[in-house]
């Protein structure tokens, strides 16, 4: 008990006067507070490729053990009934509709067959690009992965170079593409909880989003057309997938994501002021109406999806199971780090509040860009976008408006440069691990990420400069 109280007295030092407030009091809270987060994210970053067996067989209980971290100090330092109401309350109001949303979109995409083969010349591909990265707004960057990843590599599987065909898939249809609705990219899903209007990144990143994927996939189109009439002096390889007419299998899963779509804009447009209490914390009836309308329709696509269509396509449960468990951690570690990120210039992290504030005061949205992106790209980017939603302030309409041009960095930030690396978004390390067991040559970690730093890095420097400068 000692050893106990000595702990609580360094991570918070006026725990008797925070005991007595509602809320938790960021201002008197030490940088230790942030410490499970920091360790559960580098175990992210690092645990699939530095010990990748163990990983893989105990992600979740790893996961437990830094938001036991959080939960435990919280409950000493302030009592059981803060700390369980600090927790429910990031359960209860984001984790549960985020993950509930990721589990449908999952769902629904893996009952969608895209059988057939065509061959994937340069122009070809690039069509396939651009269709995945639209699709990516609208599915998600996951769903439209799942469902484009195999007919893109049956399309080149007859080609001696055709790595780069997928990595340029991860930046343009993994990542880029999904910027422009909630339902795009996970980090933009949780900007919409915190009550981001659903359209509002789509009026406010097209721009960006146009820019720098038309310029990502003009380099694609020039790389692709070299390597390709390379290949036209170079021994020809049987098609392993001889060309055959492309038919799109699992079409009543259609109509059900678009009722995903439609159950969110339900909840974004009818407000009947009725919520519910559970534990103490507050759950408006739009929003449990469209968790349940979406867990509904998921379990739909598992009815009405053939078998076969789903084994075509590689589906199991693995990848959103891993999900759900990391994101419960994350959710729940990220809390007290959000509590000193609202004391702004008065919490531990002032330094970091200083980094991205002009001497004006006024915010710096080119650090916003590039401080959000590089933490996108080595820790997961939907916590980045918290964190740094919180770091603006973390009043959505403040943000939608006066400073809607720095929600435009954070959110360009965020998405954008998930694609930097392989664990910057969950649907790259998923596109690498599938094109590895379908024989596609990837380059590894550092090699990816020269790609990209040849690539994407020149891109963002000249639009953040561009529409961020």
């Amino acid at each position: 008990m000692a050893g106990a109280a000595i702990a609580v007295a360094m991570l918070f030092p006026d725990a008797a006067v925070a005991a007595e407030e509602h809320a938790l009091p960021g201002a008197a809270m030490s940088l230790w507070w942030a410490l499970p987060f920091a360790g559960l994210l580098l175990s992210i970053a690092t645990g699939p490729l530095l010990f990748t067996h163990v990983w893989e067989h105990h992600y979740g209980k790893i996961a437990a053990l830094w938001a036991a971290l959080v939960v435990v100090p919280l409950a000493l330092a302030f009592g059981i009934p803060q700390a369980t109401d600090a927790v429910l309350h990031a359960l209860l109001t984001e984790y549960m509709s985020f993950i509930i949303l990721l589990f449908a979109l999952f769902t629904i995409s893996g009952g969608i067959l895209v059988a057939g083969n065509i061959h994937g010349t340069p122009l070809v591909n690039a069509g396939l690009l651009l269709v995945g990265a639209l699709f990516a707004s609208v599915i998600g960057t996951t769903g439209a992965s799942m469902i484009l990843i195999r007919p893109i590599i049956r399309a080149n599987d007859a080609r001696p170079f055709n790595a780069h065909v997928v990595v340029f898939f991860i930046f343009l249809v993994s990542n880029i593409g999904g910027s422009l609705t909630p339902l795009g990219d996970p980090p933009l899903f949780v900007g919409f909880l915190r009550g981001v209007d659903f359209f509002w990144t789509t009026a406010n990143l097209w721009r960006e989003t146009l820019f720098v994927g038309g310029l990502v996939l003009a380099v694609f189109l020039a790389i692709d057309i070299i390597l390709h009439r390379r290949e036209a002096g170079a021994p020809k390889i049987k098609d392993p997938t001889p060309d055959s007419k492309v038919r799109i299998r699992g079409l009543p899963n259609i109509p059900l994501l678009a009722g995903v779509i439609g159950a969110i804009l339900l909840s974004a447009t009818w407000k009947p002021d009725v919520t519910f209490s559970i534990q103490g914390v507050t759950l408006e009836l739009q929003n449990l109406v469209r968790d349940a309308i979406i867990l509904a329709l998921a379990f739909v696509s598992l009815a009405v999806s053939r078998r076969e269509y789903r084994e075509a396509n590689g589906f199991n449960w693995g990848p959103i199971a891993e999900v759900a468990k990391l994101f419960a951690g994350i959710f729940i570690c990220i809390v007290p780090v959000i509590a000193i990120l609202r004391a702004g210039h008065d919490g531990a992290l002032a330094p970091l509040v200083a980094l991205v504030t002009s001497a004006q005061g006024t915010p710096n949205d080119l650090a916003y860009f590039w401080l959000t992106g590089a933490l996108s790209s080595f820790l997961d980017n939907a916590p980045t976008y918290l964190v740094f939603f919180e770091l603006a302030g973390g009043d959505p309409h403040h943000l939608m408006s006066e400073f809607a041009s720095t929600l435009a960095a954070i959110s360009a930030g965020a998405v954008f440069m998930g694609a930097n690396t392989y664990i910057g978004n969950a649907p790259n390390f998923m596109v690498y691990a599938i094109a590895r067991q379908r024989g596609v040559e990837m380059p590894g970690f550092f090699g990816y990420m020269l790609w990209s730093g040849l690539v994407l890095i020149p891109t963002f420097l000249i639009a953040g400069f561009v529409f961020f400068g």
